[in-house]
C-alpha cells in the first residue's frame, strides 16, 4: 500500500524521534511484493444510519443458529442457554471487571471465580480446579507440560480418537518443549487397548484420552486408567462436551490424575471458532504445579468472609525465566456465563440437559441409520455424537443440506481419511423431534435424486 506523509508537526516529530523521514521509511521492512501499489478502493464516507442498514444488510448474509438448525458438534455445541446467564454476566461490574489482583477492590469477581472452581470440581470428580484458562486444547497442553514437568522431556501417549485440533496443538508444544508424543491407533472408534499397552513404557510421562471420544464414543476409561497406572505416567482425560457429565461418571471415579475440559458448552454461546473457555481440574498432589492461578476463601480480622489469589505458582510475572506456563490470565467472563449457568441448572438441571442430549441423539442415529445408504460407522456406545457413513461424498452431503436450512455433521474425512465418506453427527437438547425429522426427511430426498 503506498502512504502519502503525513505533515503536521506532530506527526513530524515522532518520524523524528524514530529516525525516520517518512510513513515509507517505517514500511522499509516490509518487502515491496506482499505490499499494495495503490490506494485502497474505498466507497465514500456513509451516514451512520445508511452505515448502519449496509452492515446489517452484510451481516445478513451470513448463516445463523437462528434460522438453521445445526447437528455440527465436534468440539463446540449448541446448547440452550436459559435468559438469565446473559442477563447477569452482561451486567456492568462483572463486564468490565478486569483480572483481580487487587482483593479489596475485586471480592465481587474473586468470589465468583472461586465458585467457578468449586463447580468444575462437583462435575469432575475432582479435588482442585484452577481459575480457567484459554480453550480445551491449551488446557490438555499444560496437562501435558504438567505431566512432563520443568525439564520437558519424556513421552506422552495420545489416543488417536483425541479431537485432531487438540493433537495438532500438542505437536506445536511437543516441538517447542522437547518432549515426545506418540499416538494409539483405534479399534472400533475407541482407543486400543493393546496398542496403548504396547506403547507404555519407562519414558512415559502422561496418557491422555477423550471421553466421550472424537467421534463421541464412549471410553473404556476404567481399563486405559489400570494399564496408565502400571506405570509412573499420569492419567488425563480430555472432554470437549462437559455437558456428558451430566449422565456419565466423573473423571474423579475412574482415577483420573487430570481434567482437561472445553467449556464453551457451559452457557457460553457459540461462535465462528469461539469464544472457548479452558477447564484444568487435579488431585490436590499436583495443586502447586497447575498453571493460572486459584482462589481461595478465608476470613478477615472481623471474622467476614474474603476471597484472595491463593496460589499463583506458574506463571510468569511470578517466576519470570523459571516459569514453566505463560498462562496469565484467565477467561473469567465466559467462566462468569459457566458458573452462573451451573448454578441455574442445578444438579438436577445439569442432568436433565444431558438425558435429553442422551435420547435425542439415539433417536436420531436410529433415524438416519435406516436411510438407504447411512449406517453407524462403529458399534460403540455414545453420548450425543455419532458417526454415520454415507452413500455420497460428505461435502456434497452438507452442502445440499444447507440449501435446505439444516447445518449437517463433521466431514471426518478431514481428519481421518481411512474412515471415507462419513458425517459425525450431533444431537443436543436444542435439537426438537421436528427437526430431526427434518434431517431425516432431507437425507431420504438427498439420496433419492
Amino acid at each position: 500500500m503506498t502512504y502519502v506523509p503525513n505533515t503536521t508537526a506532530e506527526q513530524s516529530e515522532m518520524l523524528r524521534a524514530v529516525g525516520a523521514r517518512s510513513i515509507e521509511d517505517l514500511l522499509a521492512p516490509i518487502p515491496k511484493a506482499v505490499r499494495l501499489p495503490r490506494a485502497l478502493k474505498l466507497p465514500a464516507a456513509l451516514s451512520e444510519p445508511d452505515l448502519k442498514r449496509l452492515m446489517t444488510g452484510m451481516a445478513e448474509l451470513n448463516a445463523d443458529l437462528d434460522h438453521y438448525a445445526s447437528f455440527l458438534g465436534a468440539g463446540s455445541y449448541d446448547h440452550v442457554v436459559p435468559s438469565v446467564v446473559p442477563h447477569l454476566a452482561k451486567r456492568s461490574e462483572f463486564y468490565t471487571s478486569y483480572t483481580p489482583y487487587q482483593p479489596e477492590v475485586s471480592q465481587g469477581m474473586l468470589q465468583v471465580i472461586y465458585e467457578f472452581q468449586t463447580l468444575v470440581c462437583q462435575i469432575t470428580g475432582m479435588d482442585v480446579a484452577n481459575a480457567s484458562l484459554y480453550d480445551g486444547s491449551t488446557a490438555v497442553v499444560e496437562g501435558a507440560l504438567l505431566a512432563v514437568g520443568p525439564g520437558g522431556r519424556g513421552e506422552v501417549v495420545v489416543s488417536r480418537a483425541l479431537d485432531p485440533q487438540y493433537r495438532a496443538t500438542l505437536r506445536t508444544y511437543a516441538h517447542a518443549r522437547g518432549f515426545t508424543l506418540r499416538e494409539v491407533g483405534l479399534a472400533d472408534g475407541v482407543t486400543s487397548l493393546d496398542d496403548l499397552e504396547s506403547a507404555l513404557g519407562p519414558e512415559t510421562r502422561a496418557v491422555i484420552v477423550q471421553q466421550p471420544n472424537f467421534f463421541g464414543a464412549l471410553e473404556d476409561v476404567r481399563a486405559i486408567e489400570r494399564l496408565t497406572h502400571t506405570t509412573k505416567a499420569l492419567f488425563i482425560v480430555a472432554i470437549t462436551e462437559p455437558a456428558s457429565l451430566g449422565v456419565l461418571a466423573p473423571p474423579g471415579s475412574y482415577g483420573a490424575d487430570l481434567v482437561a475440559a472445553e467449556g464453551q458448552s457451559l452457557g457460553n454461546p457459540i461462535g465462528f471458532g469461539g469464544p472457548a473457555l479452558g477447564l484444568l481440574a487435579s488431585r490436590t498432589d499436583y495443586v502447586r504445579r497447575l498453571p493460572g492461578r486459584l482462589v481461595g476463601r478465608t476470613v478477615d480480622e472481623a471474622g467476614e468472609t474474603g476471597y484472595v489469589l491463593t496460589l499463583q505458582t506458574r506463571e510468569q510475572h511470578i517466576r519470570r525465566e523459571r516459569a514453566t506456563s505463560n498462562i496469565c490470565t484467565n477467561q473469567a467472563l465466559l467462566a462468569l456465563f459457566t458458573t452462573i449457568y451451573l448454578a441455574a441448572l442445578g444438579k438436577r438441571g445439569f442432568h436433565d440437559v444431558g438425558a435429553l442430549c442422551l435420547r435425542k441423539a439415539h433417536y436420531a442415529q436410529s433415524r438416519i441409520s435406516a436411510v438407504p445408504g447411512f449406517a453407524p460407522l462403529f458399534a460403540r456406545p455414545f453420548f450425543d455424537e455419532f458417526a454415520v457413513r454415507t452413500p455420497l461424498p460428505a461435502e456434497q452431503v452438507n452442502a445440499q443440506l444447507r440449501e435446505q436450512g439444516i447445518i449437517g455433521g463433521y466431514e471426518l474425512g478431514r481428519d481421518y481419511p481411512e474412515l471415507g465418506e462419513a458425517l459425525l453427527f450431533c444431537v443436543t437438547e436444542a435439537r426438537t423431534r421436528d427437526d430431526i425429522d427434518n434431517l431425516v426427511s432431507a437425507l431420504e430426498e438427498i439420496v433419492s435424486q
